[in-house]
């Protein structure tokens, strides 16, 4: 039989009611004919619960405890999901990560799947069963229960469709992947397919339908994957391959990131190995960096010199909100060492971005990009680019607006 991977979200599980909607879906998918594995995810606001629990008993909780105790979310939504479909008349069995089992290593909080294996999955099947999955977590190879990140659910159930050579439907609260953020652009409409490259960037840069290292795991083993609302059965949109997508337009999407902190280095002393002494540091805390950016100044003159002054650069870059606690800690630590004079810190600032497969082959997108921002006064304060993105780095104020101007001047909306 055909074999789907049904993943269900927070708001999707977000209440008995919701639960029993979501078992009736699963149900009548198998009923079609089809084998069904169901990957849930803890109950809405569940998880943040749990970890601010953990952050009244320390301000710096151990990480394999903090697992331990986020897992359980899922746990209680695929033991809910199994029994509301028991409830409606069909057999179902619940699945934790280390039964089933999904390996990961020992990154706490943020796992990295190393193997699945399928048997336990294809012998419930196998009995008529349908599976039900809790997504977000796994286990190490010492047996500790690890989770993937928030969002790992997506994760999950990419990884196990992969394993079984499944197709994917993630079910959500919205009814698909749009131009941009309907709740920032009334006109924003929803794109039917998107190949998994735009689908990557999208996702990277601050939009919240599909986690990135699901889409990442997707593009990796070709698994189609279907993003629709669990509260209606309209079409949603697909993830493919670039190969089956439809004409390449020059910009399929605007993305916006409110999770952006900038760091700034000043007066780090021009020679080699100060930048790779910089984020090796913050490499091994496992910080993920995002836009990088040296400007070479001369900041100190040395009275006596040979050279008659001493060469410093600005080493600026973004991390998220959440990981710039540890990354101050870190550069306070390092300030003398990179003979840095000072470093700065911003929190107010987003980062707004365009992508589209068809920038690769269309002159002038950036120059475009940058006359809308320009029209409606907004300076931009750093530039990133890749072949299918351009990001811009600009005060929290112009959000928002930043992002209609680029929507609407790129011929994105509804109406155009």
């Amino acid at each position: 039989m055909p074999l789907i991977v049904q993943k269900f979200g927070g708001t999707s599980v977000g209440s008995i009611d919701r639960i029993r909607s979501a078992a009736a879906r699963a149900l009548a998918t198998q009923r079609a004919g089809n084998d069904v594995v169901v990957i849930v995810s803890a109950m809405a606001g569940e998880t943040n619960r749990l970890l601010a629990l953990a952050g009244e008993i320390s301000p710096l909780p151990d990480a394999r405890e903090v697992d331990s105790l986020a897992s359980t979310g899922e746990q209680v939504s695929a033991a809910l999901m199994a029994l509301a479909i028991q409830a409606q008349g069909g057999k179902a069995r619940s699945l934790l990560g280390h039964q089933l089992k999904i390996l990961t290593d020992s990154a706490f909080s943020k796992a990295r799947i190393k193997a699945i294996d399928a048997q336990r999955l294809h012998d419930t099947l196998g009995q008529g069963t349908i599976a039900v999955v809790a997504g977000f977590q796994g286990v190490d190879d010492a047996g500790n229960i690890t989770t993937l990140g928030r969002g790992g659910s997506d994760t999950s159930a990419v990884a196990v469709a992969a394993a079984v050579g499944a197709a994917c439907e993630i079910y959500t609260d919205v009814d698909g992947v749009y131009t941009t953020d309907p709740n920032i652009c009334p006109t924003a409409k929803k794109i039917e397919r998107i190949s998994y490259e735009e689908m990557l960037e999208l996702a990277s840069l601050g939009a919240k339908v599909l986690q990135i290292r699901s889409v990442e795991v997707a593009m990796k083993y070709g698994v189609p994957v279907h993003v629709r609302s669990s509260f209606s059965d309209a079409p949603g949109t697909w993830v493919i391959g670039e190969e089956q997508s439809l004409e390449k337009v020059t910009v399929t999407g605007v993305a916006l990131d409110r999770n952006e902190a900038r760091v700034m280095l000043v007066g780090v002393a021009d020679r080699p190995g100060i930048v790779a002494q910089t984020f090796g540091a913050l490499a091994r805390e496992n910080i993920s960096v995002d836009m990088i950016i040296q400007s070479p100044s001369v900041h100190a003159i040395q009275p006596g010199s040979d050279e008659g002054s001493i060469r410093t650069t600005d080493v600026t870059f973004t991390v998220t909100k959440a990981d710039l606690p540890r990354a101050q800690h870190i550069m306070e630590s390092l300030t003398a060492a990179v003979g840095a004079r000072e470093v700065r810190y911003d929190e107010d600032i987003v980062k707004v971005s365009i992508v589209g497969l068809g920038m690769r082959s269309h002159a002038g997108v950036a120059a475009r990009m940058f006359e809308l921002l320009a029209a409606e006064r907004i300076n931009i304060e750093a530039i990133s680019t890749s072949e299918i993105k351009i990001s811009c780095l600009l005060a929290t104020k112009y959000a928002e607006l930043a992002v209609r101007a680029l929507h609407d001047g790129f011929g994105l909306g509804a109406n155009t």
